[in-house]
């Protein structure tokens, strides 16, 4: 059966159009009827290519109490998300060729959207093993590992590239283990600690450092940087000069953008995340999202029982798949970001660095993936009525402005709200 949506507004064209689907492709993109056995009107609505999540974390295999492959795509199906990119800090870690290939085995049989999956670093034998079942990158947590780990675990992945089909592409958390750790033993010192105290255990400073470290050995071993969830102002600077030489690109999280350290007086361990919200001075702001810029969610849920521990023993993550797309909307609507960026930062520029050739774009041949937006709809989050299996936001009662109302993974309707 071929599929066609009619009545399409696109955000870089005037008039309406209609799509054409055909075994999970764009086959025809028109502004004349377009014949189809099963007919979409979306009512001169906006269609976007399908909005990529770059950093999410299901918890499956080993921490299925927070989070699922079945619960977590789900979420990013009503968040609007057709794609999304799952980390390594599983239980076993995806770090070995029998736990990728389990964790892929996993996905395939729950997942209702499109995924991809980041393999963590092991031995040089271990990692040729896991290229071929094809991890889009790898992933290294900065701030676990000493400079001398640091050193060889680059190392390893430039020669895993001469060796191999990998495409040379290393996702970091960057944050410097050294400067963490003192810091944190310092303020654990105190007689009382406060939720605040967090932000200033792991300071940006730890961020810069660990940025230009990452930037230093992933050029000295040839390979393309992605930096995630950045958030801090002097990180950006120092992506953005290094990005002039070589292959460096980021991401950016909706708490980052959109709460600053004081956020921890309000939500207490809540916000709990790493990197931490910013003091307001060393911050990220919604003002530096561009046509360059990418969203990822870094969607990290917990229970409320692992939220609610103190402030060193709570886990760090919050849940974001089902608030980020009209927490952005609401900023478009506000006059703060510019329409025609949104498909940029939500799906054309993630399709890039992770080389999703077919997605990212509306046109022909491409993935039939699409989020479609009302730009107009209001209201206010309710966490009960979200799919993940997280029962705490930071955002739960605020009000947006802009929905994704339907979200059409190859062909197929995943989430309908028109």
């Amino acid at each position: 059966m071929d599929l066609v949506i009619k009545n399409c507004k696109l955000v870089d064209q005037i008039g309406e159009y209609n799509i054409k689907v055909e075994d999970g492709k764009i086959c025809d993109i028109s502004k004349s009827p377009l014949d189809g056995d099963e007919i979409i009107d979306i009512a001169n609505n906006y269609i976007m290519p399908g909005f990529i999540d770059p950093h999410i974390h299901f918890r499956d295999p080993g921490l299925t109490q927070k989070e699922d492959f079945k619960t977590g795509s789900l979420a990013a199906a009503n968040g609007g998300f057709t794609t999304v990119i799952d980390m390594p800090n599983t239980l076993p870690k995806t770090n070995t060729y029998n736990a990728l290939k389990e964790k892929i085995e996993i996905a395939q049989k729950k997942s209702v959207v499109n995924f991809e999956l980041q393999a963590g670093h092991n031995n040089l034998e271990e990692m040729e093993k896991m290229i071929t079942i094809n991890p889009i990158s790898f992933k290294v947590f900065m701030d676990l590992e000493s400079d001398e780990s640091l050193e060889e675990i680059f190392t390893n992945l430039g020669k895993l590239k001469q060796k191999t089909d990998y495409n040379g592409l290393v996702a970091v958390h960057c944050e410097k283990q050294s400067i963490v750790k003192n810091e944190t033993d310092k303020l654990k010192e105190k007689e009382e600690n406060k939720p605040i105290d967090y932000s200033y255990a792991r300071p940006a400073k730890s961020e810069d450092e660990s940025v230009k470290q990452a930037i230093k050995l992933a050029g000295e071993n040839n390979l393309r940087l992605h930096i995630c969830h950045l958030s801090s102002s002097k990180s950006l600077s120092l992506a953005k000069d290094a990005s002039k030489t070589q292959q460096v690109s980021w991401e950016f999280t909706p708490h980052h953008l959109l709460l600053d350290n004081s956020a921890y007086d309000v939500y207490g361990t809540f916000v709990k995340t790493n990197p931490p919200l910013r003091e307001k001075k060393d911050s990220i702001s919604i003002t530096n999202l561009d046509e360059t810029s990418i969203i990822g969610t870094d969607h990290a849920p917990h229970t409320l029982e692992d939220k609610t521990k103190g402030v060193w023993n709570s886990s760090p993550g919050i849940p974001n798949l089902e608030t980020v797309v009209p927490l952005i909307l609401t900023e478009v609507n506000r006059g703060n970001i510019d329409l025609k960026i949104i498909p940029k930062i939500f799906s054309e520029n993630a399709a890039k660095v992770y080389g999703m050739e077919n997605k990212g774009k509306i046109a022909i041949g491409k993935d039939a993936d699409f989020t479609v937006i009302d730009l107009k709809r209001e209201g206010k989050f309710n966490i009960e009525e979200f799919k993940t299996k997280a029962e705490y936001s930071p955002f739960d009662g605020w009000s947006y402005i802009g929905m994704p109302i339907m979200t059409i993974v190859n062909g197929k309707v995943v989430m309908n709200k028109i």
